[in-house]
């Protein structure tokens, strides 16, 4: 499996997001009515206040507050960089302007990368008035031409009937899970309530080396030590 994997020219990616404002009170009018509106059949018996909390995971009402991204050494090792902000669109250039000096060919990947942070990432870029960096150009493309990996895609095996989240992965291959402190429900409390932007990317910094993990043991190989994970500030 992935016998022609180049694990120099793979860059793990893996994104936090929030709703765009700390309470539902704060929603501009026009946004209230839109998110009613949109979120009708998924709400059921919720009043759209109380599913606001939700907001984070549609690009449309919500924003990201950390991108993190590794990259495998020569050595060994994993070099993990994140790129957090509470201003989205300085975030979001930094993260493509760092992107523009690596080659187009570059293979971005993630889990469930391809349903929900590439397009989460595209989406945000757009409102944000920032132009879209190569390696996330995919219209018009052929669907080889899309140098993108996703590790649950890879996991699926053609099956599309079921999600198996990152956390159920790293336990059936034995690998240190992500989840030890927060989980992906908490990060909007931890954000608007406690105001811990570090926490956030902390967790988001353990799930590129997770998938990272994933990914070796998909190829066979044994896991990259604790030592070997850099953290670059």
């Amino acid at each position: 499996m992935l016998d022609n994997l180049d694990w120099y020219n793979i860059m793990v990616i893996d994104i936090e997001t929030v709703p765009q404002y700390g309470s539902y009170a704060q929603v501009p009018e026009n946004l209230k009515h839109l998110w009613e509106k949109k979120t009708t059949y998924q709400r059921k018996e919720e009043t759209a206040e109380d599913f606001y909390r939700n907001a984070g995971i549609q690009a449309e009402f919500g924003k990201i507050i950390c991108i993190s991204v590794g990259m495998f050494t020569r050595e060994g090792g994993l070099r993990v960089k994140s790129f957090a902000s509470h201003n989205e669109e300085e975030l979001l250039a930094n993260f493509s302007a760092m992107l523009s000096k690596r080659s187009h060919n570059l293979v971005l990947c993630g889990h469930n990368a391809k349903e929900f942070d590439f397009p989460y990432i595209c989406r945000r870029m757009l409102v944000n008035g920032i132009r879209l960096p190569l390696q996330l150009q995919i219209a018009g493309k052929k669907p080889w031409e899309i140098c993108h990996l996703d590790t649950m895609e890879l996991w699926k095996f053609g099956d599309y009937k079921n999600f198996t989240s990152l956390n159920l992965m790293a336990a059936i291959f034995n690998i240190p899970t992500p989840k030890d402190d927060i989980d992906g429900s908490m990060v909007g409390h931890v954000y608007w309530v406690d105001n811990a932007l570090e926490r956030i990317c902390a967790y988001c910094q353990k799930d590129v080396v997770a998938t990272a993990q994933l990914l070796k043991r998909f190829k066979g190989e044994e896991l990259i030590e604790d030592d070997m994970v850099t953290i670059v500030e």
